[in-house]
């Protein structure tokens, strides 16, 4: 058997160890190790390669940013940052049709700007909006699909742990990915309060309009937000202006936010070393991913399956939009049965050659800009598709009178939304890249 057919059936025996429930990270190690050991014939050889490669990975400095976002997302957590921002965006949005449901996407996309995380945004925000929903009697389905799919903006819009993970696989700077995302995470969320719009007025009865509020309410409401705007400015801002790394404003970010949930009463000792605890149990299950991810692309790097592919792929003479377009569904297959970091570091080593191979009309940065906008978009779809959406799951625990499948019917016009939207940015990729060109 070659390599190329070795590289080639590990694909098939991967999906069945996930498949019988074993951790994904784990899965890909040991594919990963037991390919790279029937590669060489070789158990000393196996162990040296792998023994690199652990090094090799984690001796990457900008790793680091992850375990510091997370804490960040802990401390805004506790700092009561999401009630403010939730009241913020009703006091200003609640009067329209559909408008505290319009409110939870605004919350959702302001908590995700100083979170990164799309589990932690789901989580808090369905905490602090869905009581909120049932009580102003918005449907079932509206409300569970509404959270579960304002929580998806919490990987887009920047800080976002997953786009660090995207720009360390393909080498490509942070702070430009963060410029690339920030408009299509506006986009995401405008195109989802439109959905919310439509989505009242052809299923009556699912949402009604609140009294306006008086503008000296809503003005209060606003200046009681200071906090995530601070911060966010201090962070995102830093960065831009030259005064910290990307790394070292995920630093200033956790002990920003830190400080505000001290003032506001939701820190102590206790809680710190909760939040610091859980900050570790999360990083040690990204990092094991990360590592078993790792494992299993070093071995295919070994058998020279992502180059032959992306030779055999540029010698078809495919289009270039075709190619994409294949690899995109994909990415919507592969979300109804994986998280979505799991997905970007399984297939970003190995989509990410053939995709560079093919001639887009721009730069090879510009490229990997636009594709991991595109490829973000798409997995964070995967988090609100069954049977393996993790957001569905997380809103769905807090109203566990709402049949879960009302909450699968609920996120679908969010995932239609996503869908034109991927398209729009795929047709046009001035969009993502006009932040960038206008910063560098």
């Amino acid at each position: 058997m070659s390599n190329i057919e070795i590289g080639a059936w590990s694909f098939p025996i991967l999906l069945l160890l996930i498949f019988i429930r074993i951790p994904i990270g784990l899965a890909m190690m040991v594919v990963g190790a037991g390919g790279t050991y029937v590669v060489f014939g070789s158990t000393m050889m196996t162990m040296g390669q792998l023994k690199h490669l652990v090094y090799g990975t984690f001796s990457n400095y900008s790793l680091t940013i992850v375990p510091l976002f997370l804490l960040m997302g802990q401390f805004a957590t506790l700092s009561g940052m999401s009630k403010g921002l939730f009241k913020a965006a009703e006091s200003w949005l609640g009067h329209l049709k559909g408008g505290v449901a319009m409110s939870a996407i605004g919350a959702c996309a302001g908590f995700g700007a100083i979170c990164g995380s799309s589990l932690a945004t789901a989580a808090t925000m369905g905490q602090t909006a869905l009581p909120e929903l049932r009580r102003y009697g918005y449907s079932g389905p509206l409300a569970t699909g509404t959270l579960a799919a304002g929580g998806t903006l919490g990987i887009l819009i920047p800080p976002s742990v997953i786009l660090v993970i995207y720009a360390i696989l393909t080498e490509q700077n942070i702070a430009k990915l963060f410029a690339a995302a920030f408009i299509p995470g506006i986009l995401a969320a405008i195109g989802y309060m439109l959905v919310i719009a439509i989505y009242v007025r052809v299923v009556p009865g699912s949402g009604d309009a609140l009294e306006p509020r008086p503008y000296v309410e809503r003005f209060k409401a606003l200046i009681a937000v200071w906090p995530v705007i601070l911060i966010f400015l201090v962070v995102v801002g830093g960065i831009y202006a030259g005064i910290f790394t990307p790394t070292e404003a995920a630093a200033v970010g956790a002990a920003g936010t830190g400080l505000v949930a001290l003032l506001a009463g939701g820190l102590n000792l206790k809680k710190v070393a909760d939040s610091i605890l859980t900050t570790a149990n999360s990083t040690a299950m990204i990092f094991t991913i990360v590592l078993g991810a790792g494992m299993f692309n070093s071995f295919l790097a070994l058998t020279q399956l992502p180059q032959t592919s992306a030779q055999w792929v540029t010698e078809q003479g495919f289009s270039p939009w075709f190619v994409l377009f294949c690899v995109l569904v994909l990415y919507l297959v592969f979300g109804c049965v994986m998280d979505s970091l799991s997905m970007v570091l399984l297939t970003v080593p190995i989509f990410f050659p053939i995709m560079t191979a093919l001639d887009f009309g721009m730069g090879a940065e510009e490229f990997a800009l636009w594709f991991g906008i595109i490829v973000l978009i798409v997995v964070e779809v995967g988090l609100i598709t069954p049977p393996v959406g993790m957001n569905l799951f997380v809103i769905n625990t807090m109203a566990p009178d709402i049949p879960i499948s009302q909450t699968f019917r609920g996120t679908a016009p969010f995932v239609m939304a996503d869908i034109v939207r991927v398209a729009i940015l795929a047709m046009f990729p001035s969009i993502t890249l006009a932040l960038v060109w206008l910063i560098y």
